[in-house]
């Protein structure tokens, strides 16, 4: 695997760390700036936001651009509006630089995905998916937790500035090891075009579903771990970190798998991902179920994840940035909508197990989206689609 797309990754934990990490800051910064604990809520979703509107609109900007300075750019922007933000002593202005980010992590995202794999040969791409995606599950891991610490100790703005410092050699070696290609590009139009294909839409929809599938249950862990397993909260810290090193470990078996048997790895992934989810759902009492079901649906959800971004990827091969970028908005639509599906069980009193049928009722949608779309066209998961068709 060339560097570079290493390089891609650790940029994306730095991002994806960012990403995150306000859910464990967000008490020290309604305190700080003198807003409420809600108002500094709206700090994550405005971050989600930015990315599912950034994500389309970002990869048009730069669809032309020659792929080391679209990265490099989107990073800057990034870092410059961490050290504004850790800066500021204005509610407004933090949150204009929380979309911001999100705006150039977008656009991070979607040049990342097809500058890695454009850097690998076919039979790797899945692989080198895997490896950018890697970037979320390390800041899961290690990052998220290291920012509530930096948080905790010196203060929110303390988390901001690690961020940003953690992005500079990013930016230094993707300056050294992305080369400066500019990648083929049509008219805006004609991509679009070549996009808005049947096919590619369901994949998006699938992808979709699949991730508000994951996100509905990781952001209610915390209460489902407390108030039903009976875990004391300090526990909550070990099995967010124990859900980040089952994604760690499923997207590096899971890269070399797609690439083989990438069919066969995105049916057996969804259909186990259903059962781990009910199963989790009545399970959720037994502490050692717990432990044990919260590293395999991290493992399952982050192995099969890159093989459908994969495969976004391969059917919008007429437009690979674009591609990149759309699904990069269907992976933030899944982490918006996800949550507010779980919070919408739990606010109407059907308790904390909820969103985890939730969970397992957004994959029943997806493997039948997939099941409708392959039974449609008749055709092998894996197959590309050709522009236009």
């Amino acid at each position: 695997m060339p560097f570079a797309v290493y390089v891609l990754g650790l940029a994306v934990f730095a991002q994806g760390t960012s990403e995150f990490m306000l859910s464990g800051l967000v008490p020290g910064i309604a305190a700080d700036l003198g807003v409420s604990i809600p108002a500094a809520g709206l700090l994550t979703s405005a971050f989600a936001v930015g990315m599912v509107i950034g994500a389309p609109s970002m990869t048009l900007l730069a669809r032309r651009w020659p792929r080391r300075r679209a990265l490099l750019a989107f990073l800057v922007a990034f870092v410059a509006v961490h050290v504004a933000g850790a800066l500021t002593t204005s509610y407004a202005v933090l949150l204009a630089t929380r979309v911001a980010a999100a705006l150039a992590n977008a656009g991070f995202w979607a040049v990342a995905l097809a500058t890695a794999t454009a850097l690998v040969p076919p039979a790797a791409r899945a692989r080198a998916t895997s490896v950018v995606v890697g970037g979320v599950t390390v800041a899961c891991v290690a990052g998220v937790p290291a920012g509530a610490v930096l948080g905790g100790a010196w203060g929110w703005r303390a988390a901001f500035w690690a961020v940003a410092l953690v992005s500079l050699p990013a930016v230094a070696a993707i300056a050294r090891a992305i080369p400066e290609e500019r990648p083929s590009a049509g008219s805006a139009r004609s991509e679009l075009r070549a996009l808005a294909n049947g096919r590619l839409l369901l994949t998006l929809s699938v992808n979709a579903l699949f991730q508000g599938a994951t996100f509905c249950t990781f952001t209610y862990l915390a209460p489902l771990a407390t108030n039903v397993a009976g875990f004391g909260s300090a526990w909550v810290p070990a099995l967010l970190a124990l859900f980040g090193a089952g994604s760690f470990a499923g997207v590096t078996i899971g890269g070399r798998i797609a690439d083989a048997h990438p069919a066969a790895l995105i049916a057996a992934g969804m259909t186990s991902l259903t059962a781990g989810w009910a199963v989790l759902a009545l399970t959720a009492g037994s502490p050692a179920a717990v432990v044990v079901l919260v590293f395999v649906q991290g493992m399952l959800a982050f192995g099969t994840g890159p093989a459908l971004i994969s495969r976004v990827l391969e059917q919008g091969s007429a437009a690979p940035t674009l591609a990149g970028g759309f699904a990069t908005a269907a992976f933030n639509v899944g982490g918006t909508l996800g949550p507010w599906l779980g919070g919408a069980a739990i606010g109407a009193g059907l308790g904390y197990r909820s969103p985890v049928w939730v969970s397992a009722m957004l994959m029943a949608g997806a493997i039948a989206v997939l099941a409708g779309q392959v039974c449609f066209w008749g055709a092998r998961l894996a197959e590309p689609v050709s522009a236009g068709r």
